[in-house]
């Protein structure tokens, strides 16, 4: 198979202007994934009365459903659904003028939390809870004895989870050419079409995603060493 390398060259060089769509759902699903997937783990290990059960539903859904189908709803049905609800009540809720970069946050951002939501119950469980007890016993509120006790521990157990889980967010960004956002995948997609070298365009895709995730990896990599000494300090 002969391949166009003049083609490849060329959209090396142009793919980088979907760089910042991609980078960007990825940053911002972070932003709001992390925090979130600290609650949903905290609700599921104190089971609070009515908010558990919706909890532990949609971390079920959400991390056992494929992410294709959860684009659909969200970027396709949900609009659609509340386009006709605001039509009947005369609300004037312009849902189809929202980015759809946004969309592909919301998407990303409610699988990625519902993945670290058990990441971060799996790394707080095993922090023994004698240790919370101590630290009230010595004087320490609740909030300073999970800030300064419990949440450190935790975070270094769950680094190399978070550090998998981040990965693979990045490997899904590439999904997001489906709600029409302009990303990596989306610019090689239509500089494709011009001369139907798919081919070749997904080979270049290919090659930035994987030095990508190598450099995130790296990264990660890089942390856990620079954390390995505060690591061996608790006995977690």
């Amino acid at each position: 198979m002969n391949l166009d390398y003049p083609f490849m060259a060329r959209l090396s060089v142009r793919i980088l202007s979907g760089l910042p769509a991609t980078a960007g759902i990825a940053a911002w699903t972070l932003l709001l994934a992390l925090p979130a997937g600290l609650a949903l783990a905290l609700v599921r290990i104190y089971r609070p009365r009515g908010l558990n059960a919706a909890a532990a539903v949609a971390v079920s859904f959400f991390r056992g459903t494929p992410i294709v189908l959860q684009i659909l709803i969200v970027y396709s049905l949900l609009p659609s659904l509340v386009h006709a609800f605001s039509l009947r009540f005369g609300l004037g809720w312009r849902v189809f003028d929202v980015n759809p970069f946004w969309y592909a946050v919301t998407v990303f951002a409610l699988n990625t939390s519902a993945v670290f939501s058990e990441v971060f119950r799996s790394a707080i469980l095993t922090v023994d809870r004698g240790q919370l007890e101590a630290a009230l016993a010595a004087g320490l509120s609740p909030l300073q004895s999970w800030r300064r006790i419990v949440l450190p521990q935790a975070f270094l157990v769950a680094l190399p989870n978070l550090a998998n889980g981040t990965v693979n967010l990045l490997k899904a960004t590439s999904l997001a050419f489906m709600m029409t956002v302009p990303d990596v995948t989306a610019v090689a997609r239509i500089e494709a079409s011009y001369g139907y070298t798919y081919v070749e365009a997904y080979l270049v895709v290919f090659a930035l995603y994987a030095a990508l995730g190598l450099g995130l990896q790296l990264f990660f990599a890089l942390l856990e060493r620079r954390l390995g000494s505060f690591r061996r300090n608790f006995p977690c």
